[in-house]
């Protein structure tokens, strides 16, 4: 328990005495904020909203399947032969 104090009291005293560390912080902070948010609406889109579980396992299921058949056909040769 020690040791994550002294971590935690070399962290805080390090920040207070940058003169620029808390607006870096915060420019941080918002620059991640606005990554996940412009990521997760334009290039994440939920695929499988709108289906029951069964649909969902079957998709994931016949995706897991495809790709790793066709992906890893040669690896399989050469491991069996």
């Amino acid at each position: 328990m020690g040791k994550i104090k002294s971590i935690w009291r070399f962290y805080r005293d390090g920040f207070k005495n940058m003169t620029w560390g808390r607006e870096l912080w915060w420019l941080i902070l918002l620059k991640v904020v606005i990554l996940f948010a412009v990521l997760r609406v334009f290039f994440f889109r939920p695929v499988m909203s709108g289906m029951n579980d069964e649909q969902k396992s079957q998709m994931v299921g016949e995706h897991l399947i495809k790709n790793d058949y066709t992906e890893n056909k040669d690896t399989l040769n050469l491991i069996t032969d």
